[in-house]
């Protein structure tokens, strides 16, 4: 079987079980998904999968320094002024944080930071759902490796012993 057959098969079922746990559960789906997608991204195998925890929390916590920095100056400087000087702050620092190695992937940062955003700013929701779509991310393609169809060499000929 095709790697892109196989890995289809292994994201589809974990996908599905995703949402349905995720629903049951009461916990935010749509994280696993951005984490998911950043975990292939990032390049996948376990390298991926640390790139992908390390940056999307790095995210959040961007999320929550913007969140806290527009509480302070909104009140100064009006509130649409204050979340502008707090993104500011943050998409800069996510940038900047790039400088270090294992900080390098800046699109992770800005998934988790979009989580951050769209989850309503729940910290503790925001994580675990990015979490659990990371893990799902690396047992997603681990299966797709196991499902795919090893070439048998023993049926491999080649010319010089079909001569």
């Amino acid at each position: 079987m095709k790697f892109s057959t196989s890995i289809g098969i292994s994201v589809g079922i974990l996908a599905g079980l995703w949402t349905i746990g995720s629903s049951l559960a009461g916990l935010i789906t749509y994280a696993g998904f951005l984490s998911w997608a950043t975990y292939y991204a990032a390049g996948g195998k376990a390298e991926g999968l640390k790139t992908t925890l390390i940056l999307n929390l790095s995210g959040v916590i961007w999320g929550a320094i913007i969140v806290g920095i527009s509480g302070l100056l909104g009140p100064v400087i009006g509130s649409t002024a204050g979340l502008g000087a707090g993104v500011a702050v943050g998409a800069a620092g996510m940038c900047w944080q790039g400088k270090i190695s294992w900080l390098g992937f800046i699109p992770g940062a800005f998934v988790g930071c979009s989580t951050y955003f769209a989850a309503g700013f729940d910290f503790t929701g925001s994580i675990i759902g990015l979490v659990f779509g990371a893990v799902l991310a690396y047992f997603s393609e681990q299966g797709g490796h196991l499902l795919e169809k090893k070439e048998d060499k023993s049926t491999v000929h080649t010319t010089a012993n079909e001569a």
